[in-house]
């Protein structure tokens, strides 16, 4: 089975899960709500994931929030009521752990990879041009994430320095908040072409809507992503179980789906 139509048959049992945790949560037992930070890239793999975690495990509810990494790195300095945080650079949790804030140590889950991206109607083949189809006179602006605060920005930003692009486009770039926002630029048409994870270029949504190149792995540093149960938890051995299941066998099958390795 290839790895998109395994990813297609992931989210058949995606809702599959959902339906059966469902069932579970209209019972009056009281159940555990573990709070979870988690980088904006992770979007559809961790989604999946919690509805698996959710249906093997239906006494734990999960709430996910989105967003840039470095946004939730300052928020969990100041205190922010997490359970857990999935990073998309390893750096912010590690940070984190040396404060004191963390209840265990660190730990690695993956590791992001970019790619470039147009949509089904762009007249362009990325797959010919590679990063040289940012150069067209056709693109307008080009959506990465903000570098200041999003790993996959940094990233993108690295990989076209290294081949020999940034200074001729960053008068086009435009910045998004972290790498969901920077994937809703381009497939809204708000911007021409994107640098975005291939975890988002994966998913189903923006896998039937565009193409995509892969971005060479040696084009820009290794974006290594790692979390940490926070130190502020009241659920600690649940938060453990729900590392323990992202970091196990069927964790590291759903992450491999949408790209990470």
């Amino acid at each position: 089975m290839s790895r998109y139509s395994w990813l297609r048959l992931v989210g058949t049992i995606l809702l599959a899960f959902q339906a059966f945790a469902a069932g579970k949560g209209s019972e009056d037992s009281p159940r555990t709500t573990l709070t979870v930070a988690a980088a904006a890239d992770l979007k559809f793999a961790l989604d999946n994931l919690v509805a698996e975690f959710q249906a093997k495990n239906p006494m734990v509810k999960v709430n996910v929030t989105y967003g840039s990494s470095g946004n939730f790195f300052v928020q969990l300095q100041n205190g922010a009521p997490f359970d857990l945080f999935f990073s998309a650079d390893v750096r912010y949790p590690q940070k984190l752990a040396v404060a004191g804030l963390g209840a265990d140590e660190i730990f690695i889950y993956a590791a992001g990879r970019i790619v470039l991206w147009v949509p089904k109607d762009s007249p362009l083949d990325v797959d010919k041009l590679g990063i040289k189809a940012l150069l067209d006179p056709s693109i307008r602006r080009i959506a990465v994430a903000n570098p200041k605060q999003a790993p996959y920005g940094r990233a993108a930003v690295a990989a076209m320095k290294t081949f020999d692009v940034y200074d001729q486009v960053t008068g086009r770039l435009v910045y998004g908040e972290d790498i969901a926002q920077t994937a809703q630029f381009v497939q809204s048409g708000a911007a021409d072409i994107g640098i975005l994870a291939l975890s988002l270029a994966l998913a189903p949504e923006m896998y039937h809507a565009g193409r995509f190149w892969e971005i060479p792995l040696d084009a820009y540093p290794r974006i290594e992503q790692g979390g940490l149960i926070l130190k502020s938890t009241k659920n600690l051995e649940t938060s453990r179980l729900f590392r323990d299941f992202v970091l196990g066998d069927e964790g590291a099958e759903v992450l491999k789906c949408y790209g990470f390795f």
